[in-house]
């Protein structure tokens, strides 16, 4: 068998430029080094994502709390519940490096949702992981078992007694969006903390500094849109000023929401003033051109929509049948419902108040 060359190895990796080549017990030993493996090239939200504990930027509460578990060497079960982008794997990442330092890696085992999380996999991978402990190390390892919602009932139940037995070797984090669909037996074996979206000003300090970094040029209105549709997910808060900044020289509000494809504040006022002011016929045809020119979808409109409702004033039987009406609309439209018709519906919503309106003014 003749020795590999360099460019068979290269056609067997193309992502990767082999380095050296040498020559073991008839086996060829390659040390590879990965091209373009810098930080410069991750998502942002990889690049910036806290590695310590004290660079996280918010829920100063829980973070101090597990702190002094890990520091007094009582880390309990952990389960982290709350709406995406919050910080609840960042948190425990940051955790599992100051338990093990730079070798943290070899100590946890992560599991997403993308990973296969069934029945097999908590009887074999999660076991196995669970009931060795490392030969040249103290202490307990850690899973990691994020987006875990998404685990079938029959997993999460062959989980709670692996959590009871291998106690003394491991410690599970349990991650969720909706603590809902974790089972009550495996909550009662876990610590819970609520992850509650983040504000604003925790959320402009963080994107300050990554403008600073990478030297965008932003203006006040586009920070203010960057925020408001960020809606307390740092995550998307980041994406959204990347892809922003990627597509546009300066990032101001139009290209915020050019980018996003979100409603504009200012066309959503023009269409609440259309619904109140015209009639259904007129308004339906002015409403669906503005939505075809716009390229808007009928369940964003109705998210912002709520939004101008609020602020307006209005009678509070007014207010509380629009709202009402304007949430089923919402949901039949998250059932598939067509727009032409859920669009007729929400302009004859509005018709239905404005007549409300008058006649509660004439009997006042």
């Amino acid at each position: 068998m003749s020795e590999p060359t360099a460019m068979d190895i290269d056609s067997e990796w193309p992502d990767q430029l082999p380095t050296t080549i040498s020559k073991g017990k008839g086996k060829a030993v390659v040390t590879v080094e990965e091209k373009g493996a810098t930080k410069e090239n991750l998502p942002w939200v990889e690049k910036y994502r806290p590695t310590h504990l004290d660079e996280l930027i918010s829920h100063k509460d829980i973070i101090s709390t597990i702190s002094r578990f890990i520091d007094e060497n009582r880390l309990p079960h952990l389960l982290f519940y709350g709406p995406p982008g919050t910080g609840k794997t960042s948190t425990i990442l940051a955790c599992a490096r100051k338990l093990y330092g730079e070798r943290y890696k070899s100590m946890i085992l992560e599991l997403n949702a993308s990973d296969e999380r069934g029945i097999d996999v908590v009887r074999e991978q999660i076991k196995n992981f669970a009931s060795t402990k490392k030969i040249f190390s103290s202490g307990f390892k850690l899973i990691i078992l994020d987006e875990a919602d998404a685990m079938t009932q029959v997993a999460q139940n062959a989980l709670r007694r692996i959590i009871e037995k291998y106690t003394r070797n491991v410690r599970f984090c349990i991650i969720c969006n909706y603590v809902g669909k974790i089972i009550p037996a495996l909550q009662s074996r876990c610590t819970r903390f609520r992850f509650a979206p983040l504000k604003e000003d925790q959320i402009r300090t963080r994107l300050d500094y990554v403008i600073e970094t990478e030297g965008i040029n932003i203006t006040e209105d586009g920070r203010k849109s960057l925020l408001r549709l960020s809606q307390g997910d740092m995550r998307r808060a980041l994406n959204i000023l990347q892809a922003t900044h990627a597509a546009f020289p300066i990032v101001n509000e139009d290209a915020v929401y050019t980018c996003t494809g979100s409603p504009r504040p200012k066309d959503i006022t023009t269409m609440a003033s259309i619904m109140f002011d015209s009639d259904f016929a007129s308004a339906y045809a002015a409403v669906q051109r503005l939505k075809t020119e716009k390229g808007l979808a009928l369940s964003d409109i109705i998210t912002e929509l709520y939004n101008t409702v609020m602020a307006m004033e209005l009678l509070p039987s007014c207010r509380v049948l629009l709202l009402d009406r304007m949430a089923e609309i919402e949901h039949r439209l998250s059932t598939g419902c067509t727009e032409k018709i859920q669009l007729a519906a929400l302009i004859g919503v509005f018709r239905n108040v404005v007549d409300l309106t008058e006649k509660l003014s004439v009997q006042q």
